[in-house]
């Protein structure tokens, strides 16, 4: 018997580094805005954290498809096991799990713009349809600031809040960068406790499974360590609001 080796696979040169051309990348108005792997081999890929609508088998990303305003980590590995990786960002604006004490000057939720607290937010218009503001939750709309404590004055959560409310929204945004002002969107999740300590213990489990699939600018994972890598989701981002 003989092999027919035309039909196997070639090993990929280890010199080979996984790029998609550029490292940030806009929504726009198409409904598939397409990006590929430059000079892709044949592998396998994936990414974290989840949200990326990426294909497996050729690398293809729709940006159009995926959560916007996060940095994602693309590996690809061989038929041969050769594994490298790429940092990407889908442009977007994002809000950090976070608890905010409001007795401690706690009372602004500041969006990040491209996966990094060090940019400026650029021109845009934020909550672009007025839901969340008509809903009670105060966000500004020329910066996409959300101030907890007049959206608890505003009735959010009712009347008299009480322990364990959640709101959610979807914000539509319009950004004036190269996204040319296509509309973009994020859900986020708003909870009420009156302390500290009536946080439950699931919800605390959430926001670290978020930020242990949450990357630094430097492409190092935010809490030093990548946890639930395969089944962590970081969307939508968890407002955490302390009363007292």
């Amino acid at each position: 018997m003989s092999c027919n080796k035309n039909n196997e696979a070639k090993p990929v040169d280890t010199n080979y580094k996984l790029s998609y051309g550029d490292s940030i990348f806009y929504v726009n108005s198409q409904p598939a805005n397409i990006i590929n792997p430059v000079n892709a081999p044949q592998g396998t890929y994936y990414s974290i954290p989840k949200g990326l609508e990426i294909d497996p088998n050729t690398g293809s990303i729709n940006v159009s498809s995926s959560e916007a305003g996060l940095r994602y980590k693309v590996t690809f590995t061989s038929t041969t096991g050769y594994s490298t990786s790429s940092f990407i960002v889908i442009s977007g604006i994002d809000f950090p799990d976070k608890y905010y004490h409001l007795t401690e000057n706690g009372s602004i939720a500041f969006p990040v713009y491209n996966a990094s607290s060090a940019n400026a937010i650029p021109a845009g218009s934020f909550d672009d349809d007025y839901s969340a503001n008509s809903s009670g939750c105060s966000m500004k709309t020329t910066n996409g600031q959300i101030n907890l404590t007049e959206s608890i004055r505003r009735g959010l959560f009712g009347s008299t809040p009480k322990n364990d409310t959640r709101k959610d929204f979807e914000i539509k945004y319009r950004i004036n960068d190269k996204s040319g002002n296509a509309l973009n969107k994020i859900k986020v999740l708003l909870y009420y406790y009156d302390k500290a300590s009536d946080v439950p213990a699931d919800l605390k489990q959430t926001i670290l499974d978020h930020q242990s699939v949450t990357f630094h600018p430097d492409n190092t994972p935010l809490t030093g360590v990548v946890g639930s890598i395969t089944t962590a989701k970081p969307r939508p981002p968890c407002i955490v609001i302390i009363a007292h």
